[in-house]
């Protein structure tokens, strides 16, 4: 190979990284995107326990269901259900997405305590 071959060859690398550095930025916020909704998943089990906890001492379940997250993700909601010797809360918490246009539905965790009479 030639001395003039092998300068030329090295200017390749570099456009092929070019090319593929797309992909790799994909596969990088994808898997920033998977951690996020995992973060989201713990974080409104978290809200529908702090709920329920709150809801079995007869406290203000939908403000501490709220204040146990995150301040930046959004609750949607944190709906309570009563049974004879229980409260059932489930608290949906909002995915956020990084991408506009990835869209995903929301996280949904359900929670019971038994009611302190």
């Amino acid at each position: 190979m030639t001395r003039a071959r092998k300068h030329r060859d090295r200017g390749q690398v570099a456009i092929e990284y070019i090319g593929f550095l797309p992909i790799l930025l994909l596969v990088a916020l994808a898997a920033v995107q998977l951690g996020l909704i995992a973060y989201t998943a713990q974080q409104a089990g978290t809200a529908a326990r702090t709920g329920a906890r709150s809801a079995s001492l007869e406290g203000p379940y939908e403000a501490d269901c709220r204040a146990a997250v995150s301040s930046w993700l959004n609750v949607m909601g944190c709906v309570p259900s009563y049974g004879a010797d229980e409260v059932t809360i489930t608290a949906t918490v909002e995915i956020p997405s990084l991408v506009p246009g990835w869209n995903f539905d929301p996280a949904v965790k359900t929670a019971t305590m038994p009611l302190d009479h």
